[in-house]
């Protein structure tokens, strides 16, 4: 607080009250750029979210599974509290590692545009788990509030049964055109943003590119990838082409990567059209118990 702004009461003479205080950071003797006016009415409720921005600020800091699971340790009206001042990328971070019941009572707190928005920056295949907990007029109320490039894949995800392969895949794998090249793949892996198991492969199909794809043609791990030339064509060097369909148990698509030990798998329709990946990160993550969040404990080593 830098400064305060009074008035006279009228009818009072000589009677003044506060109106208004300044804040802002002083900077010697220049003084304090650009202060912030705030009502003095209006100042109670300024320092009462104090404590839960600087929750929100030592997030920031954590790994979202670590930050996860100190929401988990606040109570219910605390959890809210704190979604209410997130960015919505970190809280779409932190929800993805809180159980389903939990990220459920978190964005139903939230309004319809800002939950819409939280739920653009979760993985697709975790948005879809999470809009598939609730109830059918809230589920349509955000997806209508959506862009619809990112709707449009989610209602896909939404379509397949739990415990089918189509329920557990992501619509957003590593996607190149035929024609691209070893260079052109080790670029689009090397996107920071990419969850690891995503970033292990790229999956090579005829365009589009988008999901569902033209035809499938392979995939190739990054490890291939470091053994040819930057100027190969990937055509030239696709030798896997394992696929599954969307309709597959889970625990099939358990079994295939464990029996060709991958580390993410193509998902296809009839006409061998690539509509997305599952990875071995999200089988685990289902065939776990639904507790295994909740027991968890301790920062990450």
């Amino acid at each position: 607080m830098v400064d305060l702004a009074i008035e006279p009461i009228a009818g009072q003479p000589s009677a003044w009250h506060l109106v208004s205080v300044a804040l802002g950071r002083r900077r010697g003797l220049r003084g304090t750029r650009n202060p912030r006016i705030v009502p003095w009415t209006g100042l109670p409720e300024l320092f009462a979210m104090a404590p839960i921005a600087r929750a929100a600020a030592e997030l920031r800091d954590m790994h979202p599974s670590d930050a996860a699971q100190r929401v988990r340790d606040m109570p219910e009206a605390r959890r809210v509290q704190l979604a209410a001042v997130m960015e919505d990328q970190h809280l779409a971070e932190v929800l993805q590692e809180l159980p389903e019941d939990e990220q459920v009572i978190i964005i139903e707190s939230l309004d319809v545009a800002r939950a819409a928005s939280v739920i653009e920056f979760m993985e697709p295949d975790d948005a879809a788990d999470l809009l598939g907990e609730l109830t059918e007029d809230d589920r349509i109320e955000i997806l209508a509030a959506m862009d619809d490039e990112e709707a449009t894949p989610l209602r896909r995800l939404l379509s397949y049964a739990k415990g089918t392969a189509g329920g557990l895949m992501t619509s957003d794998p590593v996607v190149l055109a035929s024609g691209a090249t070893v260079a052109d793949a080790l670029a689009a892996i090397r996107d920071s943003d990419l969850e690891v198991a995503l970033a292990a492969q790229v999956f090579l199909v005829e365009p589009p590119t988008s999901t569902p794809t033209g035809r499938f043609l392979g995939v190739l791990g990054f490890q291939r990838l470091l053994r040819e030339p930057p100027w190969a064509r990937l055509d030239d060097c696709v030798d896997d082409i394992e696929y599954i369909s969307p309709e597959l148990a889970d625990d099939e698509v358990a079994a295939r990567l464990a029996a060709y030990d991958l580390v993410a798998i193509a998902v296809c329709d009839e006409a061998r059209r690539l509509i997305g990946a599952v990875t071995v990160d999200d089988v685990i993550d289902h065939m776990l118990p639904s507790t295994w969040r909740r027991a968890r404990r301790g920062p990450r080593p």
